[in-house]
C-alpha cells in the first residue's frame, strides 16, 4: 500500500486495535483498516474461518487465534500478555464493528485495566448503516440488539422501551422477522413508521419504509423478502403520556413477569399513568378468576 496518507498511519506497539470489517461487501474494508491487519502480530477474530477468507482476499497473512463469547475472559488475560510484551494484537468479529451486538468489550475492558492502549479502527457499523439510508428525522436513536426469543420477554421488553423519545434499532434474523414484526405492531401501533433493512450493503440489499401495520403483509408478498440479516428501526414516538386503556394492557403483560409490585412502578415509569389507578387495576387483574 504505497498511499504517503497511508505510510504515515502510526500502529503502536503494546496496543489492542479493534477493527471493523466489511458486513457483506469486502469493498467497505478501509485502507487505515488493511494497513493495520498487515502491522499487526497476530489477529483474533470471533471465527477465525471467516477472518481468514477476508485476509486472503487481500492477500494478508498474520497468525489468528479465536475469541469468542465462550472463551472471552480466558482470551482477554493471554493477549493481555502479548500486549504487555509489545505486540499489537488486531481483534475482528465476524463482520461490522467490534462490541456492538459481538464479542469484543470484554477484550478492550481487559486492555484498560492493564493500562495498555485500545485503539479503534472505525468502519462499518449494520446500526448506523441503517439509519444513514431509514430518512428519518434527525434525532437520537436507542440501539436494542436482538430481541428475546420468549413472546412474554420480548413483549416485557418492549414494553419498557415504549416511553423510548428515540428512534429504536433492533437486529433480527429471518426465521424471526415475522414474529418480532407483529410484536412491534403490538407495542407501538400500526401507524408508526418502521424501517426494514434487509442485507444491508449486500446484492440483495433493500430498505423500506412503511407503517408498522403494513409490515407483515409487504414481507408475506414476497418470501425474499424475509431472507437475509436485518435491521429493524422503528420512528421516534416521543415523550408522552400514553392513554390509560394503553397503560393498562402494558401492566397487563408485565403481571405474569415481575410481582404486583414491580409490575405497578415499571408500568408507571414508562407510561406516565397515575401509580394509584394502575395499583388497583392490578387488583383487579390478581383477583380477576382465570379461565381454565
Amino acid at each position: 500500500m504505497n498511499r504517503p496518507d497511508i505510510a504515515e498511519q502510526q500502529f503502536p506497539c503494546g496496543a489492542l486495535y479493534m477493527v471493523a470489517t466489511p458486513i457483506g461487501n469486502l469493498a467497505d474494508i478501509t485502507l487505515r483498516a488493511l494497513k493495520c491487519l498487515e502491522m499487526v502480530d497476530a489477529i483474533a477474530a470471533e471465527d477465525t474461518r471467516l477472518t481468514r477468507r477476508l485476509l486472503d482476499h487481500f492477500n494478508i497473512t498474520k497468525p489468528c487465534f479465536a475469541a469468542h463469547r465462550h472463551n472471552e475472559e480466558e482470551v482477554a488475560q493471554q493477549i493481555v500478555a502479548r500486549l504487555q510484551a509489545g505486540e499489537r494484537i488486531a481483534f475482528l468479529s465476524d463482520a461490522g464493528t467490534p462490541a456492538i451486538s459481538d464479542p469484543g468489550a470484554r477484550l478492550a475492558a481487559a486492555a484498560h485495566a492493564a493500562g495498555l492502549r485500545v485503539i479503534p479502527i472505525p468502519g462499518v457499523s449494520a446500526v448506523t448503516t441503517a439509519l444513514s439510508a431509514a430518512g428519518l428525522p434527525e434525532g437520537p436513536f436507542y440501539f436494542a440488539g436482538f430481541l428475546p426469543a420468549k413472546r412474554g420477554e420480548c413483549d416485557s421488553t418492549l414494553a419498557t422501551l415504549a416511553g423510548v423519545a428515540a428512534h429504536l434499532v433492533f437486529y433480527e434474523a429471518p426465521h424471526r422477522i415475522l414474529d418480532t414484526i407483529d410484536a412491534l405492531a403490538r407495542q407501538f401501533g400500526a401507524n408508526r413508521r418502521v424501517v426494514i433493512a434487509r442485507e444491508l450493503t449486500k446484492l440483495f440489499e433493500s430498505v423500506q419504509v412503511m407503517p408498522l401495520g403494513e409490515a407483515r403483509a409487504w414481507l408475506e408478498q414476497d418470501s425474499n423478502r424475509q431472507r437475509g440479516e436485518f435491521v429493524i428501526v422503528i420512528e421516534a414516538g416521543g415523550h408522552v403520556d400514553l392513554p390509560q386503556q394503553r397503560a393498562e394492557e402494558i401492566l397487563a403483560r408485565l403481571l405474569p413477569l415481575l410481582s404486583l409490585r414491580e409490575a405497578v412502578d415499571l408500568a408507571t415509569e414508562i407510561t406516565g399513568a397515575q401509580r394509584k389507578t394502575l395499583y388497583a387495576h392490578a387488583l383487579q387483574l390478581k383477583n380477576k378468576p382465570s379461565k381454565d
